[in-house]
């Protein structure tokens, strides 16, 4: 067995530098390119990859180089190669059984009436997974050697890569149970059928030339999974029993980010594995155990979560500590890279100042190399670096608005987080005049290429600011029209002038700066640009009110005006780390608490303050919730707490599994709440019953994320469903989820679809509330 490297990471941004995967994979759905110029242009970018990563500092031949590239999502990639397929998308099989790349785009987005997989986020970030369906009948078998070849094409290329595939006890925590299974069927059960799986994909990753091979277990780190924290670990002992015991594979590092391992660690201490890669960034430092003996500790000290700089001088002391526990260490990100832009280089027209207190991917990567060049040779040998990263952390730390007095100076009472009492405001509501299921949209109407070209022109100086906004007049226009025709009761105004729901107020807000080129990847080919919240957060001037008030100019319908929420403003930036978040949480609020009033005053009588990260921002460990919660739900009240009874405040959750944080989105107290549902098939319309959830409640009947248009009978069903379970005066229907990344064509007939199949449910249910 080969040594483990002294310095890695756990995986690196998959997207390209300037989006070249997703500019390639859609190319390929519109039918622009075909099945061999796809393949021709990741292994592109995936040879782009291992070059840059070794002029940064990672060996061509160590293993340190993570082959973690993914067409689509890495959870699907591990069910695609071990054949977990749900018994709708069998037929897509090759000849011989594999799985091959059309029909993962397929399971991936579905076609026609078969539906894709669920999507939800990955454990506390904002990249969205592929959940696996997984039966007592799901037949595992090896599907896919994608990964396999692609080990094969670094070694020709001279490189020895570290493959990376998530790990048999995570892809089944994370599977949920496949619709013919029987109640209570729990996919963990079947580790001791997919075990051998991996034994296979192990040998053949060996022979193609990998020395070591990651498998990505945060689903160990978790508690907040189906599985308590002793199933886990006991599934843990179980699979890497047997995976250690197998012959001919390469050397195995475990990875377990996003927190701390805990009780499981002494767990993969006594396994016969040879490293253990731990998150030193949101948890400390492991406690001896046996078995430890020979094996490697990788120490996740490089924050793979955020973008500063960061304290290097406290990182290399963690992993000195980390020395302590007798056996080797390695340097590591705390996280795969995959949640970061590639370089901070690109960004010509953020702040030369700002700039010095950031690291991108790449500039994480050469700290690694830094930190891996300390462990070698001593602490004296990297001093410069060292003292030269902790002053651009005093810098940061004393640099001006990053703490501004005015903000800092707004005292808050408990009247500040509360409105008026539920009961008064139905009351006062009445008057909006809705009717029974009201209908609806989240948002966002399709980003087309001409507002996109629009825009850029704007952005470059090729039109004037009036023409732009005589643009932008006019597509609001046809949105208000289209809305209108359609025959929907609560109209957008469409959001052509928002290149991202978390941008858009950024760029309008004090203590934030935008990136050119920051793009993360979200999930498929969809990918965001984070902003950079780094200092105190103020409104200079109203932000969405002269475009929501000219939309409601146009209609007699009542409008909402649209905001994003603190918490998601929070979790779609790079945030500040020097304060509590609940403090940076407050002074979001504070602002949107302001646009609020304004909107008021213009006349809007409907206002959405979206927080579809409210889910995705909850802490792992159990005790680190009631806290989280207790301040999301307090930034979102003082946002929303000084709205009149008569406005009607609407909030929307993503992926919400709205059962594990139903308290909280009570305490919201928002007048209506639309959740995601179409994808899940309704699932969560039984939580929502079992709560006695009290408000209104918009449970989507319409995957946006898909391309496919949902029929008026399909429509029907998940409706009728949710009025079994919800009593109708309390029911709104909506699509699930914003409609930017969707076509017209698409769009519009799938609301036609949704208001037909709403005029059907009305006809039976007619006044019955």
């Amino acid at each position: 067995m080969t040594a483990f490297p002294e310095g890695t990471i756990l995986g690196y941004p998959r997207i390209g530098r300037r989006r070249e995967l997703k500019k390639a994979v859609e190319a390929f759905w519109a039918g622009r390119t075909d099945l061999f110029e796809l393949e021709g242009a990741a292994a592109e970018l995936r040879a782009a990859t291992r070059d840059r990563l070794a002029s940064l500092g990672l060996g061509r031949g160590d293993s340190s180089i993570p082959e973690s590239f993914s067409f689509y999502d890495q959870v699907l990639d591990a069910a695609a190669t071990v054949g977990a397929i749900p018994a709708r998308f069998e037929d897509l099989r090759s000849a011989d059984g594999t799985i091959g790349l059309a029909a993962y785009f397929t399971i991936a987005r579905g076609e026609g009436d078969r539906a894709p997989l669920e999507m939800t986020k990955w454990f506390d970030s904002n990249y969205h997974y592929l959940v696996p369906e997984i039966g007592p009948d799901t037949v595992f078998s090896l599907s896919s050697e994608r990964l396999v070849r692609e080990v094969a094409e670094a070694v020709a290329a001279g490189f020895v890569t570290r493959p990376v595939v998530v790990g048999p006890v995570t892809l089944l925590a994370l599977a949920k149970a496949s619709d013919d299974a029987p109640d209570g069927f729990d996919p963990l059960s079947r580790l001791d059928d997919l075990v051998p799986v991996y034994v296979e994909l192990l040998g053949r990753l060996r022979a193609a030339g990998a020395e070591w091979v990651q498998l990505d277990e945060p689903a160990l780190v978790s508690e907040s999974l189906p599985a308590s924290t002793e199933q886990l670990a006991d599934a843990a002992a179980s699979a890497l029993s047997v995976l250690g015991e197998a012959s001919g594979r390469p050397s195995i590092l475990v990875a377990a980010p996003y927190a701390e391992l805990g009780a499981v660690f002494p767990v993969l201490a006594a396994a016969p594995i040879e490293a253990i890669a731990v998150d030193l960034v949101r948890g400390g430092i492991p406690e001896a155990a046996e078995g430890l003996a020979g094996k490697t500790l990788v120490g996740g000290v490089v924050d793979g979560h955020n973008i500063w700089r960061g304290d290097l001088a406290a990182a290399f002391d963690r992993l000195e500590e980390l020395r302590g526990l007798g056996a080797p260490v390695s340097a590591g990100t705390s996280t795969s890279l995959l949640h970061l832009p590639h370089d901070v280089a690109d960004e010509s027209r953020l702040d030369p100042r700002l700039v010095s207190w950031l690291a991108f991917a790449d500039q994480k990567v050469e700290q690694i190399g830094v930190l891996a060049r300390g462990l070698s040779a001593g602490r004296a040998a990297i001093a410069d670096e060292l003292d030269a990263a902790s002053a651009a952390l005093s810098d940061r730390l004393h640099a001006p608005g990053v703490r501004d007095g005015a903000v800092r100076g707004r005292e808050l009472t408990e009247a500040d987080f509360a409105r008026v009492a539920s009961a008064e405001r139905k009351t006062a509501q009445e008057a909006l005049g809705l009717p029974v299921l009201p209908l609806t949209t989240i948002g966002s109407f399709p980003q087309t290429g001409e507002i996109r070209r629009a825009r850029a022109r704007f952005t470059r100086g090729e039109i004037s600011r009036e023409d732009y906004d005589e643009f932008l007049r006019r597509e609001i226009s046809s949105v208000v029209a289209l809305q209108e025709e359609l025959g929907l009761d609560v109209l957008v105004h469409g959001e052509p002038e928002r290149n991202d729901m978390v941008q858009y107020f950024a760029e309008n807000l004090d203590g934030f700066a935008v990136t050119e080129h920051g793009w993360v990847q979200s999930y498929g080919s969809r990918a965001t640009r984070p902003s950079i919240l780094w200092g105190d957060v103020s409104r200079p001037a109203p932000i969405t009110v002269a475009w929501s008030a000219f939309a409601q100019s146009l209609t007699t319908a009542h409008l909402k005006g649209m905001l994003t929420g603190p918490v998601t403003i929070l979790a779609w930036s790079f945030v500040r780390d020097d304060q509590p978040l609940a403090e940076t949480a407050d002074q979001v609020a504070l602002a949107l608490r302001e646009e609020i009033a304004d909107l008021e005053a213009a006349g809007i009588a409907v206002i959405q303050v979206d927080e579809p990260a409210l889910r995705e921002l909850l802490p792992l460990k159990r005790a680190d919730q009631p806290a989280y919660l207790d301040w999301s739900v307090r930034s979102f009240r003082l946002a929303t707490g000084g709205a009149a009874a008569a406005t009607q405040v609407h909030t929307h959750l993503c992926y919400s599994e709205f059962g594990v944080v139903i308290d909280a989105i009570r305490a919201l107290d928002a007048d209506v709440t639309s959740i995601e549902a179409a994808r899940s098939r309704m699932e969560v319309v039984a939580d929502i019953a079992e709560a006695g959830f009290d408000r209104g409640i918009g449970p989507g009947v319409y995957d946006i994320h898909s391309p496919r248009v949902p029929t008026v009978d399909e429509v029907e069903s998940l409706l009728r469903r949710a009025v079994e379970e919800i009593p109708t005066r309390h029911l709104w229907v909506n699509p699930d989820c914003g409609l930017k990344t969707r076509g017209y064509d698409e769009t519009t007939a799938s609301l036609r679809n949704i208001v037909e199949a709403t005029r059907r449910v009305r006809a039976e249910v007619g006044a019955v509330v």
